[in-house]
Parts: C-alpha cells; structure tokens; sequence
C-alpha cells in the first residue's frame, strides 16, 4: 500500500524546483553571472563613480566655494566667481568678520539659543514619548492624536498667538519679549520629536518592563534605567534636528528678540549684509554654516542608527 502510495505521487516539477534556486537572481536588476562580465562590471564601476562625483559636485561644491570666497578679496568675488581659487588669498577675512562685523557675538547667541532649546526639547520628547509609549494612561490616545493633529498646522499660523502668549505669560504675568526664554520654551513644544521618540520606545521590548516592574522597579527607575540607556541613536538624533532647526530658524527669534545684542546669527547676516564688504560677509556666512557641518560629521554614527530603527536590544 505504501509502495502504491509512494509511486502515485507526483515528483515535483523540475522547473518549479529550478525557479526556487533562481529567485534571489531574478529579482535583481543585475544578475551574478551579468556581474562576472568584464563589459558589464566596468560599466557599473563608472556609473558608480560618476553618481558618487555628482554627489560630491552638489553637495560639497557649495561648501568649497563659501570657503574660497571667504578667503577671496572683494574684487575677485565679483570678477572671478568661478574660479577654483582666488588668486591671493585673505585668511584674515575670517578674524575680520568675528570682530569687526562681530559674528563671534552672534555665534555666541546661537549656541545659547540652540543649547536651550535641545534641552527643552529633549526634556518634553522624552517624558512625552515615555509616557504614551510606557505608562500608557487611558487618556493616552487622545493626546496622542492632539499631537498628531498639531502636526497638520503651519508654523506661520501660530506665530500670532505664540507672540501673545509669550508677551502675557497664562498664570504669570511675565513678559518674556526679548529674552532667551521666548526662544527655548516654545522650542520643547515640537510634535515630530515627540512622535519619533515614541515610536523609537514602542520598539523596546515589552518583558524589560515587566521584569523590571517584578523586581520592584518604578515609573522614574524605568526611565534612568532601561529606556534612557537604550535611546541614545534617537536621543542622537532628536539632538541633531534640534540643534540643526535652532541653528537656522529665522522668523521667531527676529520676532522674539528686537535687541541687536540678543540675536542670533541667522537674524543678524541680513542686517549685516546692507553695509559690511563682501568678502568679509560671506566670511560671516562660512563661519556661520561651519558648526552645523561639524555636529554632523560628529553624530553621523548615532544618526544613522536612530534613524533605522535601532533600540539596542539585539543580541
């Protein structure tokens, strides 16, 4: 009976089992034995090298021409914008726009205003994204989506009211024009921070919690002790947007801060730009766009992984 049953089944076709060995390469673009050809993989290498030198062209070609015109007299900005570089070089430009046109004091404000608001920031996210994510109140999905919905609402509408509210404080009846706290508090206010930190905590598994809470561990321990340890990439990450969006934010500190001494360097280079010497303000522009560069290069690591998802908890 077994001997019938064996010889009645049918054997796999064999251009079923040939299509299983062959999936991986058909849905490549380039298959393996295309890549062994000499023509074939010459003709990638060049249209690798050729995509990597347009992105290097468009990408760093700015940035190479700030610093060559930074350094370039005033003259041949005009005469010869294109040129590789200028044929006598001023590297005091660079000295001269910190004093003179005083971009060291506008840098100064911009740090100040960008530290304020990655700390206010990160505060909120965190405590936000760990209570929507961890705690989970019952009242935890209708904030959830008043976050989400704040997310459908241009900045520009708000500045009207955000000037009042800052102006006349609820409660306090502070005045806070013209000081840093009108930048750094309004800055924790951010949505999308919030929902990338929750999103980064709802991937941390769920029995770290609960061994923790068996072992008596509470709402804070939780917080110092598992989930903090393990946001660094979208700690990282949160950080480098922040610092980024205060670094360049224009429209609020020019409303907020009215005193020339308190403004940071994106509100000051267009007043600066009227009266100073070419040469010495895109000098200012370079210095200006420098530490943004550095914090990346810095945190492109951290960034990378708290982009794609990593919370730490493999292996």
């Amino acid at each position: 009976m077994s001997l019938i049953t064996e010889a009645g089944k049918s054997p796999a076709p064999a251009s079923t089992a040939h299509r299983r060995t062959d999936a991986e390469p058909v849905s490549r673009l380039i298959s393996p034995h295309d890549r062994r050809r000499p023509a074939v993989r010459i003709g990638l290498r060049a249209t690798e090298a050729a995509v990597l030198a347009l992105l290097v062209l468009f990408c760093a070609g700015p940035v190479f021409w700030m610093l060559k015109a930074a350094v370039s007299p005033a003259s041949d900005i005009v005469s010869y914008p294109l040129s590789l570089w200028p044929s006598r070089t001023r590297f005091g430009n660079l000295a001269a726009a910190l004093t003179d046109l005083e971009i060291g004091r506008y840098l100064l404000n911009s740090v100040l205003l960008a530290l304020g608001c990655l700390i206010a920031q990160l505060i909120v996210s965190t405590s936000a994204g760990f209570a929507l994510s961890v705690l989970k109140p019952r009242y935890g999905k209708v904030v959830y989506a008043l976050v989400l919905a704040t997310l459908l609402v241009p900045a520009t509408v708000s500045l009207v009211p955000l000037y009042l509210t800052v102006q006349n404080m609820p409660l306090l009846g502070v005045n806070l024009i013209d000081s840093f706290w009108a930048i750094w508090l309004p800055a924790g206010a951010n949505a999308f921070n919030v929902l990338l930190v929750k999103r980064f905590f709802d991937g941390i598994p769920a029995e770290l919690y609960e061994a923790a809470r068996v072992d008596g561990a509470g709402p804070l321990t939780l917080l110092c002790r598992i989930v903090l340890p393990m946001s660094r990439p979208v700690l990282a990450v949160v950080s480098l947007f922040t610092l980024v969006a205060s670094w360049k934010e224009f429209i609020w500190p020019l409303i907020a801060l009215t005193d020339p001494q308190k403004q940071p360097i994106s509100v000051a280079l267009p007043v600066i730009a009227k009266t100073s010497d070419q040469g010495l303000l895109i000098a200012g522009l370079f210095l200006a766009s420098v530490p943004p560069l550095l914090l990346f290069v810095v945190f492109q690591r951290q960034v990378v992984a708290g982009v794609g998802g990593e919370t730490g908890s493999k292996g």
